[in-house]
């Protein structure tokens, strides 16, 4: 049966475009969906500051008039003017295991970025950094985390039937809690503190922290992954979309802030308790009482044994510097303190050496892959 794409335009198919995902992965051990709320915002091109230098299509593949596929197209605007490239996103990207499918769908994309002047497609990528990237080619028989993407072994088998090939590979590791920080951790950190006059900082409250620190924290993101693949500097309201989104809900003993001896911001680590198994009891809604899931998940004693690593940067002065051991040298406490084992250290570029150093006082095992695919557009 021939295949037909579709692209979205009303507010029901666009649900439909993210239910699909739900469908095709319904009862899958290991894949963590999206909390559908937030797919909502993220297509919203009024709500998603992205739209200010993206702009995106998303479509629907039909097979006797049944969904089997979904894309996203995306145009990153200001990724392609600093990396000096035309090149169209494909994104959000699921199907059923054929081929006809698959080919139709990044067929889709292709015209569509073709007619924009776009030579060549890649992805899976969003919108920007803060959405989940790289289709798993390791690791399908381990828990995805809530910012990554699970997909079934048979999706690159497909991209390289269909002619396309490496563009880059994200590494994953999941990072044991040691019981104390290890000796040269410690001796490494205090060192640390004291000759580069370094201080620890810590916030009890979510509002004081975003006044103070909530504008440097994503300035800092801009310089230090700055050189990172394909990142596309935020945007000033997309810091403010940021800081008002995330700032309030995370677990305040779980952020650490570096500071130099004039207050200013030089490293941040901000981790949180696992939702993975919490959004797939909820799959993914928060209503009716997919809430409480995510709140006992986040904020009761009896939480997941396993965190998130969502965020590591380090002003490129202070890189290759141990500044980044302070983070753990104070979190580490706390880690054990609440009772986590390990700690999953989400996708880190292979060619990242200064990232994968900073694991090296623990007992670490690489238990993920994942790659951007690329193709010329003929």
């Amino acid at each position: 049966m021939a295949i037909t794409i579709k692209t979205v335009s009303t507010k029901r198919e666009l649900k439909k475009f993210i239910r699909f995902n739900y469908k095709l992965y319904k009862g899958n051990p290991y894949s963590v969906p999206d909390l559908y709320d937030d797919m909502l915002n993220t297509f919203n091109k009024k709500k998603n500051a992205a739209f200010e230098f993206c702009e995106a299509d998303y479509f629907l593949a039909y097979k006797e008039d049944k969904i089997v596929g979904r894309v996203a197209a995306i145009i990153n605007k200001r990724a392609n003017e600093k990396w000096d490239k035309q090149e169209v996103r494909f994104g959000w990207i699921d199907f059923i295991d054929d081929i006809e499918v698959s080919s139709a769908l990044l067929k889709a994309v292709e015209k569509w970025g073709k007619e924009r002047g776009m030579t060549a497609i890649q992805g899976p990528l969003g919108f920007t950094d803060f959405d989940a990237e790289g289709m798993l080619i390791e690791g399908y028989d381990q828990l995805s985390t809530m910012a990554t993407i699970y997909n079934y072994p048979y999706y690159p088998e497909h991209m390289l039937r269909l002619g396309y090939t490496k563009d880059a590979d994200w590494v994953e590791y999941k990072i044991y809690i040691p019981e104390d920080i290890p000796d040269k951790h410690k001796r490494i950190s205090e060192l640390i503190l004291k000759k580069y006059n370094l201080t620890i900082k810590k916030y009890t409250s979510s509002k004081k922290l975003a006044k103070e620190y909530g504008q440097e924290i994503f300035e800092l993101m801009n310089e230090a992954y700055s050189p990172l693949y394909g990142y596309s500097p935020l945007s000033q309201r997309q810091i403010d979309q940021y800081v008002k989104m995330y700032l309030p809900i995370v677990d305040l003993r779980m952020i650490t802030l570096i500071t130099d001896a004039e207050g200013k911001l030089v490293c941040v680590g901000l981790s949180m308790p696992s939702l993975s198994e919490a959004l797939q009891k909820s799959n993914g809604r928060l209503l009716p009482f997919g809430w409480y899931h995510l709140f006992k998940a986040l904020f009761m004693k009896r939480r997941a044994k396993m965190l998130d690593l969502l965020l590591v940067a380090v002003k490129p002065e202070y890189q290759n510097k141990g500044v980044n051991a302070l983070l753990f040298y104070d979190l580490i406490p706390t880690y054990k303190k609440l009772g986590f084992i390990f700690a999953e250290s989400n996708p880190e570029l292979e060619v990242n050496g200064k990232v994968q150093a900073q694991w090296e006082y623990f007992k670490t095992e690489q238990h993920k892959r994942r790659r951007a695919f690329t193709k010329p557009i003929e």
